[in-house]
């Protein structure tokens, strides 16, 4: 088939390395305007148009998809599909209805679980032990159309959203693929989407990414996972904020070389700092910092922090102090 691929960020490179090595032709790429990044605020193209660029294909960047221009160009080309992976824009009904098969989406969960934008964020703070992917046609609905295909993804007891969204972009890649050859072939029909299981996963903000220690180790270990590497999950601690890398539970010699006397817990966000290893108390256990990076520097193993930030006995993580009052 004749096909226009559509995606913007690096998770979208690999089913458009997967199409162009198809026997699918892709005749262009539809991607979004290039955007400022980086200190010196230039413009960046975006990784698909790099790639795209660099095997010699159209690239159609409108600054929305309801352009005419943009609408009359796509209706020229006149694509037998348009193959979708985090696009980053919602699709109007004049062009949905350009291409002959549609606008196929590669989205990163086992539908209709967590319909939206970050499904893989979704998936790791719900606690989901297997997630996936799924192709499905688009519609007017938020991830609503029918479903041609599924893959399954385990989740792992260490993943953060990053290494699973890795995961599941070179999976996707080869199930959009072979969704496609099935459209082609005649062989595959959309099934439409169960009523029951629905789960939205809208973006997940700054806000979203603070830890509140009195909630379960588990419950924090799954939001500091899920908000890595963006946004990044974060606390704060004299009033600055810190962002928190992933956590391991503390084990029982640990803990006791860390609590002095007859201590044995730590209250929800209290420190306790010994030449080797940074403790925090939650809800339930105490749970051990890994990599942390304090406002306005590098990321750094929490030891470092703790002995150049010079922690007291009984500190903890949102301590509400005049400073934070003032400045939070």
């Amino acid at each position: 088939m004749r096909v226009v691929f559509a995606g913007t960020p690096e998770v979208a490179v690999p089913a458009l390395e997967a199409l162009l090595a198809s026997p699918h032709e892709v005749v262009a790429v539809i991607t979004r305007p290039d955007a400022r990044s980086g200190r010196g605020r230039s413009l960046h193209a975006s990784p698909v148009k790099e790639r795209a660029l660099a095997a010699g294909l159209e690239v159609l960047t409108p600054s929305s998809p309801k352009d005419p221009d943009f609408l009359a160009r796509l209706r020229t080309i006149a694509p037998d599909a348009c193959p979708v992976v985090a696009y980053g824009a919602l699709l109007p009904p004049e062009a949905l209805d350009i291409p002959t098969h549609g606008w196929i989406n590669l989205h990163f969960s086992l539908l209709p679980a967590h319909r939206g934008a970050a499904p893989v964020q979704h998936a790791l703070i719900s606690g989901d032990d297997l997630t996936g992917a799924s192709t499905f046609a688009i519609e007017a609905g938020l991830d609503t159309g029918p479903v041609y295909g599924v893959m399954t993804e385990r989740v792992r007891a260490t993943d953060t959203a990053g290494e699973l969204l890795d995961r599941l972009a070179q999976g996707g890649a080869g199930l959009l693929v072979a969704t496609l050859d099935g459209i082609a072939d005649g062989s595959l029909a959309p099934v439409p989407q169960s009523t029951e299981g629905v789960s939205l996963a809208p973006k997940i903000g700054v806000d979203d990414a603070r830890i509140d220690w009195s909630r379960p180790a588990q419950a924090i270990d799954r939001l500091v996972r899920g908000c890595t590497p963006a946004p990044g999950a974060w606390t704060t601690f004299r009033g600055e904020r810190v962002k928190v890398a992933p956590l391991t539970t503390a084990s029982a010699d640990v803990l006791a070389a860390a609590l002095p006397g007859s201590e044995t817990t730590l209250a929800p966000g209290e420190l306790a700092v010994t030449k080797r290893a940074v403790l925090v108390g939650t809800g339930s256990a105490a749970l051990l910092l890994g990599l942390v990076r304090p406002h306005g520097k590098k990321e750094m193993p929490a030891p470092d922090w703790a002995r150049g930030t010079r922690i007291a006995p009984g500190e903890r993580f949102d301590d509400v102090t005049d400073e934070e009052t003032t400045h939070g």
